[in-house]
């Protein structure tokens, strides 16, 4: 009997949870034409909390011999996110913008993680944010620069300038998960925590729903 590859377990078992968050009411207006400027600009600033925890994060990991396979500079966010927003809310976008009640969860279990120096539970989320902007992430930018007329202002988040190949950079990322010597024990904890991430995902999108239509 063959055993499946990590990266292959982990996809396949962690679908459902990434296609439940693809599939959350709020993103779906968005990508169809329903959602608004101002929408997008909600989670821009959304974004920017959960990645300035995780990108804070990587700091904490930087004398981890199993973390550092996957940490590169390509793919910073943190910067793409300020300027986006600046261009988006002006420059004092830092004022008008706070956290939703999921992000706050989010980014402390994030923090948690760091704090316990959880490696197989900072790479679950790395994988789960990166390879998802890496993926649906660049359709996403793409319609959002069809729909706002956005040229790489407003949608620097999603451009990986110094990614030439999306998918060659997958692949070595899951060749890399393959590689760590994980027992089946840790193995099944850092898929439970990719679980968590999508769980995370969608319901920030439900959160953004709710605050939009109490706006």
């Amino acid at each position: 009997m063959s055993v499946l590859p990590f990266s292959q377990a982990l996809r396949e078992r962690t679908w459902s949870g990434h296609s439940d968050s693809e599939g959350a009411d709020f993103m779906t207006d968005l990508m169809r034409g329903a959602g608004t400027r101002e929408d997008y600009i909600a989670l821009t600033a959304q974004h920017y909390f959960i990645y300035e925890a995780l990108e804070g994060a990587e700091k904490t990991f930087a004398d981890d011999a199993t973390v550092a396979h996957f940490v590169s500079p390509r793919l910073t966010r943190l910067p793409a996110l300020e300027a986006d927003l600046e261009f988006l809310l002006g420059p004092s976008w830092r004022e008008e913008i706070s956290p939703l009640p999921t992000t706050v969860a989010y980014v402390a279990r994030i923090r948690r993680i760091a704090a316990e120096r959880w490696a197989g539970g900072f790479i679950a989320h790395h994988y789960t944010r990166y390879l998802g902007d890496l993926s649906g992430g660049q359709f996403i930018g793409k319609v959002m620069k069809r729909r706002f007329g956005f040229e790489t202002n407003g949608i620097g988040f999603y451009l990986f300038d110094e990614i030439a190949d999306p998918k060659e950079f997958k692949d070595t990322y899951r060749e890399q998960l393959d590689a760590v010597d994980w027992d089946e024990a840790e193995r099944e904890r850092v898929i439970d925590e990719v679980l968590r991430a999508y769980r995370f995902n969608t319901e920030l999108f439900v959160d953004l729903s709710r605050a939009k239509a109490v706006a």
